[in-house]
């Protein structure tokens, strides 16, 4: 048992002793390799159950398909794998923001098979985030299998990410800068070389299972013209006005399920139920809708602007229905359906406005929509367009995706700062990004900053015994302590005592609860250094107090904080270098 566990740890294997980085590269290749079976696996399940129970469709009870579905999948998070509902990424960017990418080894599993539920019985939802969960799951568990430390974990949760992505959509690059850009926040050497790694082996192990195809080919190239690129600047418009629809709508439908008194699993039934009778009208809003997408590019939808539009409008509300409920799923593919739902109804409108004007082919707008929905939504204009570019292959239109990506996440930022991914995490202050002032104070703890040179004194000393203790000290604050159970009264500061110095008859008058400051802002071991360098700032003081179970443990100064700061700033620049 002690040679397995000793061949585990990499610090016993002489080679990768010597690079750190050779065994990312390594690791990152096995990670890739899980994480793309993974997206397989889930894909394979969806494409079963879709085939099987669309024969069911037709009958008036089909509205039920969805309503079971979402109530499986979150019976089945709730009792058999202990876990919430949720889109997915925010809890891998949460892991990796607080905990050095530590996540369990279910999570793995559980996302992939609740969204399998949820979107293979009918249900508006992506199987993308979960994806992204279970690869990066994986690479949190053989980081941990190997012992590996907490940089090295979260290169592998980004491994993961990146893996997963790139076999879901055969989009290897999209899976990198989806990677850096969302889940790590930051492009640093050290990290882009194993996640390009992952990326290729889950695009290869793809490939080699399921064929290298394009996910959307438009059997085309689009011809874009002058004012097809000034038409681009109102599409973007579109797009970021449809993306600040779906985030602020999935919200509402969160906050309005929460007040229903039911059961979990009850709320994500009425859910899919409403889904399921919204389907009815607009079939195009079941599942993830790439059936959609694919008439779309082509060219070859046929119902007209007015349909176009409320399929764009049925799709957003299906998508709030099926995640703000309880049901299980991400929203990648929702965007991509919504963006291309904008696009088409963006063209038909401009060629009813301007008939006379000849304008590219309306393919290529559902394909720009696309892009600005999901660069509007995740605030990632680069993940809009290379993902755009990978899974179209339209690399004609690049011109035309800057625009779009750039001026949609440019415009839904101004009425939401935080992405869709980011602004729970943000609100609840659980979102610390590298290189930031809360994610370096969140490394160190207030034990060790605490200064204990601090000499308490007693209410009832005599300003004459103070003034002793000030000799001794070096301090400029004095704790005051009850005598007969030792808690913390108050705070005497240097300054209190300047009026009486020059005065010799008050030494022997005044005492030192007269002076003392009671309502004094005091520090506990589980504060946040962020708070307490605010609480710093609001009041004025360099210094403040600690104090645990009423009693004084010592001083916390802004000096000794900030030097601390200043040492690991260094040592997670080094770190990312």
């Amino acid at each position: 048992m002690k040679r397995f566990i000793s061949w585990r740890h990499p610090a016993r294997l002489p080679f990768f002793r010597l690079d750190d980085r050779m065994l990312l590269i390594l690791m990152g290749v096995i990670v890739g390799l899980c994480s793309g079976l993974a997206a397989l696996g889930l894909n394979t399940s969806l494409v079963f159950m879709l085939e099987t129970l669309h024969h069911w469709r037709h009958h008036w009870w089909a509205f039920l398909l969805p309503a079971a579905g979402a109530m499986l999948s979150s019976l089945f998070l709730e009792k058999a794998m202990n876990e919430g509902a949720g889109h997915g990424v925010p809890e891998v960017i949460y892991s990796v923001s607080r905990y050095g990418g530590l996540m369990r080894f279910r999570s793995s599993i559980s996302r992939l098979v609740a969204s399998c539920l949820t979107i293979g019985s009918g249900g508006s939802a992506g199987p993308e985030a979960p994806v992204v969960m279970s690869g990066a799951a994986i690479g949190s568990n053989i980081a941990k299998f190997f012992y590996l430390n907490d940089r090295q974990r979260v290169t592998l949760v980004g491994c993961g990410s990146a893996g997963a992505i790139a076999a879901i959509f055969n989009a290897p690059l999209t899976g990198i800068i989806f990677t850096m850009e969302i889940i790590l926040g930051e492009w640093s050497m050290v990290n882009i070389i194993p996640i390009a790694v992952a990326a290729v082996s889950g695009a290869e192990i793809s490939r080699l299972l399921r064929g290298n195809s394009i996910a959307f080919d438009s059997f085309g190239s689009f011809n874009i013209g002058s004012l097809d690129l000034l038409a681009c600047l109102g599409l973007a418009l579109a797009a970021s006005m449809a993306s600040l629809i779906l985030t602020r709508m999935l919200r509402r439908m969160h906050h309005v399920s929460a007040k229903v008194k039911v059961p979990l699993w009850a709320r994500a039934a009425m859910g899919g139920a409403a889904v399921g009778l919204l389907g009815f009208a607009v079939p195009d809003v079941l599942g993830e809708g790439y059936h959609a997408i694919h008439a779309m590019i082509q060219g070859v939808f046929t119902t007209g602007l007015g349909i176009a539009a409320i399929a764009c409008l049925a799709k957003i509300v299906a998508t709030a229905l099926t995640l703000g409920w309880g049901g299980s799923g991400g929203i990648f593919a929702p965007c991509l359906v919504i963006g291309s739902f904008a696009g088409l109804a963006y063209h038909r409108l401009l060629v009813f406005l301007m008939p006379s004007v000849t304008w590219v082919n309306e393919g290529c707008f559902a394909l720009l929509g696309m892009a600005g929905m999901i660069s509007g939504i995740l605030q990632a204009p680069l993940t809009g367009i290379f993902l755009i570019l990978e899974i179209t292959g339209s690399y004609e239109v690049m011109l035309a995706l800057i625009i779009v990506s750039a001026l949609s996440t440019t415009i839904t930022h101004y009425f939401e700062p935080a992405s869709f991914y980011l602004k729970d995490l943000t609100e609840r202050g659980q979102l610390l990004r590298p290189g930031t002032d809360a994610r370096v104070l969140a490394d160190i703890t207030i034990r060790e900053v605490i200064e204990r040179d601090c000499i308490p004194v007693a209410p009832g000393m005599l300003l004459r015994e103070f003034l002793y203790v000030v000799k001794r000290s070096t301090r400029n604050y004095f704790p005051v302590e009850n005598p007969d159970n030792g808690h913390f009264m108050g705070m005497v500061r240097f300054d209190h005592v300047r009026p009486y110095i020059f005065n010799t008859v008050m030494y022997d008058a005044v005492l030192v609860e007269q002076i003392m400051d009671v309502d004094v802002e005091t520090v506990h071991y589980d504060d946040d250094l962020a708070d307490v360098l605010h609480k710093m700032d609001v009041t004025r003081c360099y210094s403040l107090p600690v104090v645990s179970n009423h009693r004084f443990v010592g001083m916390i100064s802004k000096a000794t904080l900030l030097d601390k700061y200043r040492d690991e700033l260094k040592v997670q620049t080094t770190q990312r270098a």
